[in-house]
């Protein structure tokens, strides 16, 4: 008997392979976990449908994936037609992973003082409110002790150079999973949160990711970076009922680097180094 057996829930954010979100489904669905998911909608003139084909690919594989449907989390008649898909195919749910970001290249890629009005409220959507979207949409359809599960990141809490507007997102993230935990507690739901550090992702190569993977492995106390498995456990666990008395929390996955105050063993480093080349 598995972590998940009996358990069914819905999985928001799988783009490919390498998305935290088809990491953390496939640890639910090995648990025994039943899984429906949605993918990014493919353009009409789209007979490839790309978006889809990345995902089903990897659904294909497991008989407890349950289905597919496209969801645009910018259309409230999309996100009830997901949920109508879901009551259907799977009934009460027990768990809703939600791993959506999205920034446009022209705003993330500029200091945010420089970002557009039009790119932030366009970020501010799709990242940040689909969280309140989505748990209200899912909301008559959750068991009692049901779980929900957002990604985020550092930059939401500090100012990481380069992350620029979306950790502004993130910072709203972070903000909605504290109010809709005690929103939703009135109905025996969880809400929180998995903050990871950097992975080879799809979103983490829109905003630069190889630096922090190397700052990561010389501040974090672990001295390495973390890896996918850490994080689909971590985020399986957050969902499951291992974690019934956790709730608003913001788990961080990021072998410590958070808890540092200064660089730590890079600060060594740096000053042996310097030395060095003083001494020439």
């Amino acid at each position: 008997m598995g972590l998940f057996t009996g358990k069914k829930g819905l999985i928001v954010g799988v783009a490919n392979d390498r998305s935290i979100a088809w990491g953390i489904a496939q640890k639910i669905m090995e648990e025994g976990g039943e899984c429906g998911f949605t993918h990014l909608p493919d353009k009409p003139d789209d007979e490839r449908q790309k978006n889809r084909r990345r995902v089903s690919k990897l659904t294909d594989e497991y008989e407890n994936a349950k289905f597919l449907v496209p969801l645009d989390v910018q259309s409230d008649a999309n996100i009830a037609e997901v949920m109508k898909t879901a009551e259907s195919e799977l009934g009460k749910i027990d768990f809703l992973l939600h791993s959506v970001a999205f920034a446009t290249i022209e705003d993330i890629r500029v200091p945010t003082v420089q970002c557009s009005r039009e790119g932030f409220k366009l970020a501010m959507d799709i990242s940040a409110y689909s969280m309140i979207a989505l748990t209200n949409a899912a909301r008559p359809l959750f068991n009692d002790g049901a779980s929900v599960c957002a990604m985020t990141y550092f930059g939401g809490e500090k100012a990481v150079p380069g992350y620029n507007m979306m950790g502004v997102c993130k910072a709203a993230l972070d903000s909605i999973v504290k109010y809709l935990s005690f929103d939703m507690g009135e109905y025996n739901v969880r809400v929180n949160a998995i903050s990871a550090g950097p992975l080879k992702t799809l979103a983490a190569s829109a905003v630069g990711s190889k630096e922090m993977e190397d700052l990561y492995e010389a501040v974090s106390p672990l001295g390495r970076n973390i890896t996918m498995e850490e994080v689909s456990n971590s985020g399986a666990f957050l969902l499951s009922d291992l974690a019934s008395g956790i709730t608003g929390e913001i788990l961080h996955v990021d072998g410590g680097y958070n808890i540092m105050g200064s660089p730590g063993r890079m600060a060594g480093e740096y000053m042996r180094l310097r030395k060095e080349v003083e001494g020439k």
